[in-house]
């Protein structure tokens, strides 16, 4: 089956959703007319069934046709700003025998992509705008950068994206009816087998319309010079998701963001240990679905060595070099990833105290507080003291910490108070001076002494949980740190 006649059968089943809809509609019309003229009671179930199920199908498709385009993401980048970005983009433009976008973007992701607004249901274009990935710009070399701009330049050539708009705008109204028919299962189901099989059609052309522009990239910048970017953007897109997860999760902790998110994202990719790990993970085989949009790595890697290999110039520098200045490019994308609320009320800080802070926050305050709560819960003190609690151990009542625990919103297990023990005792550590969190990109964050000494206490936790005796040597042991007996922790400096 080929591409068009795959893109023809997409728009087809794409007016095909608006006539089954209008079907229900006029349905429904005749029903409620049929009981204006002559009332019968089986008419009035249909009747009622179709008239809500109807108003469902409308509402669906007027919110979805009221939503804005939203802000454009990213920074707008203008000849002036990156004369040989653009001098680049246009040359490529050129090579490919396409117009150049109209606005090039510099976007927080590692990605780059191109949109054209179009009329006429794609028949008409009026804007064309190119998105570039600033840890694209990090990752990739001249060469490979050119040969990304030119598969999405080739997007243009073939007319994609004039197709992809209307293509999209199908998925989301079908998607956006079937949410909206939670509460009529029939109609739901009905129009659920309908969007699965609009997108088998409409994702198998997005798939070889990127081979085809696969093709353009070859011809820019070669077979070796596509393959290795692709093979670079797959890995730099699971280190950033790891990035994002295990690193800028803690934005906002203590009320603090990153001063450098970029930087942070280059110190972690320059580190031997995670890129060992990153091999690793790219080398696990891709699960693929017939509803992707993009065919797999190796299918288009495979692709790619079948074509023909065109005369090239090799450019081995950094892609970075097309920026007129990366620093004041990285600067100016960074500010664009944060809300006006976040730049004004979060403190920019390095990524070492960002992480002191953000694992104290979401490994350590709770404990310390919700351990205190459940000791002067249990033993009825007049304050939180964190003692209450030991001595709750001491006269063997860990089955009532426990359950204070629970109702905090703890999840019950055989370690619970062993647990929440051992963090409340890191806390403790850190909140007196004794330990801090400590960065590292090649891992997790480690909670090391001042030597050095990394901080171990689950099986110390663990022994003094189930030990009720041993409650004694842990307030020596405290104490020699400086912890009174009176110590109630929401007291306690705030800073970590």
């Amino acid at each position: 089956m080929t591409t068009a006649f795959r893109a023809a059968l997409a728009f087809v089943l794409l007016a095909g959703f608006y006539v089954l809809v209008g079907l229900i509609v006029a349905a429904a019309v005749f029903f409620d007319v049929l009981l204006i003229v002559d009332f019968h009671a089986n008419a009035l179930k249909a009747a009622i069934v179709l008239t809500v199920a109807a108003g469902a199908l409308v509402r669906a498709l007027i919110m979805v046709s009221r939503r804005g385009g939203g802000e454009l993401p990213g920074v707008p980048v203008t000849r002036e700003h990156e004369p040989a970005l653009w001098q680049t983009v246009e040359d490529l433009a050129q090579r490919v025998r396409t117009a150049p976008p109209d606005e090039i973007r510099l976007v927080p992701e590692v990605n780059a992509a191109v949109s054209e607004d179009t009329r006429f249901l794609g028949l008409k274009a009026t804007r064309r705008r190119m998105y570039i990935g600033l840890p694209l710009l990090q990752t990739l070399t001249v060469d490979e950068m050119r040969a990304v701009l030119g598969h999405e330049l080739g997007h243009y050539s073939g007319a994609h994206t004039r197709l992809g708009a209307p293509v999209y705008r199908g998925r989301v109204s079908l998607i956006a009816t079937v949410q909206g028919l939670g509460d009529h299962p029939f109609f739901q189901r009905l129009f659920t087998l309908y969007a699965k099989l609009y997108m088998r059609v409409s994702q198998a052309v997005s798939r070889r319309q990127e081979l085809e522009a696969d093709q353009f990239a070859v011809t820019i910048g070669g077979r070796k010079a596509m393959a290795e970017a692709l093979r670079k953007i797959h890995n730099a897109a699971l280190a950033w998701n790891l990035y994002a997860s295990g690193y800028l999760s803690m934005t906002g902790a203590g009320g603090y963001r990153p001063a450098s998110v970029f930087g942070g994202f280059h110190a972690l990719m320059s580190d031997d240990a995670r890129q060992a790990e990153l091999a690793r993970l790219s080398e696990q085989p891709e699960e693929t679905s017939p509803y992707d949009s993009h065919p797999s790595l190796a299918e288009r890697l495979a692709a790619i060595e079948l074509l023909p290999e065109p005369q090239h110039v090799p450019d081995p520098r950094s892609a970075l070099m097309l920026l007129r200045d990366p620093n004041v490019a990285v600067q100016a994308v960074e500010q664009s990833m944060w809300t006006p609320e976040a730049l004004t009320g979060l403190r920019a800080v390095s990524w070492e105290e960002l992480v002191a802070h953000g694992m104290y926050a979401a490994r350590n305050a709770e404990a310390l507080h919700d351990l205190a709560v459940a000791g002067q819960q249990v033993m009825g003190a007049t304050r939180p003291y964190l003692d209450a609690a030991f001595e709750a151990i001491a006269r063997g009542q860990q089955a009532a910490l426990e359950d204070r625990l629970r109702e905090r919103g703890w999840n019950p297990s055989e370690t619970l108070l062993s647990g929440v023990l051992g963090q409340a005792l890191e806390a403790v550590l850190i909140r007196h001076g004794q330990a801090r969190w400590t960065l590292s990109w090649a891992g997790p964050a480690r909670l090391l002494f001042d030597d050095g000494e990394e901080v171990a206490l689950s099986e110390y936790a663990a022994q003094v949980a189930a030990n009720p005796s041993a409650v004694a040597g842990l307030r020596e042991w405290l104490g020699d740190l400086g912890v009174r007996h009176d110590y109630v922790p929401e007291e306690a400096s705030a800073g970590v």
